[in-house]
């Protein structure tokens, strides 16, 4: 993979992996356990936070892609941005609809320990499985 084209590619994927890092793993857990937020005010709060992370994720994704796709990659890393690129895409298409519609069930006054979801453990596995494909695909640009 030609220099610039990895260094792009490796500064964008670290950039979006820190993104996921603090939005999931830091920010999501600690407001719930903020004073005073309760799940209808934490609920709204994250999905318009997650809402606005997933834009920026698929911005980053496709500089990802057009900085991978323009620089000779290596079958490791069209593989590893592939994964990366493939779990957003199930997050966004698939999951975030589901967590929508359990959302929108709390706000509306369902309480939440009633019908437990599945589908925040999948959104969670997924983004555990998309920050080690970006890890390695970091890894892997940089280390031309």
């Amino acid at each position: 993979m030609d220099t610039t084209s990895a260094a792009v590619a490796g500064a964008v994927t670290f950039l979006w992996l820190g993104m996921v890092l603090a939005i999931s793993f830091l920010e999501a857990p600690l407001k719930f356990r903020a004073p005073g937020v309760t799940i209808p005010i934490g609920l709204g709060i994250g999905r318009m936070v997650f809402r606005a992370l997933n834009l920026a994720e698929a911005v980053l994704a496709a500089a990802v892609v057009v900085a991978v796709a323009t620089g000779g990659p290596s079958a490791a890393v069209v593989t590893l941005t592939a994964v990366a690129v493939a779990v957003l895409a199930v997050q966004l298409a698939v999951v975030r609809p589901r967590l929508n519609r359990r959302s929108d069930a709390v706000l509306a006054g369902e309480d939440p320990a009633e019908n437990r979801s599945g589908a925040h453990l999948h959104y969670v596995a997924l983004e555990i499985v998309k920050v080690l494909a970006l890890l390695a695909l970091g890894c892997t640009v940089l280390a031309v």
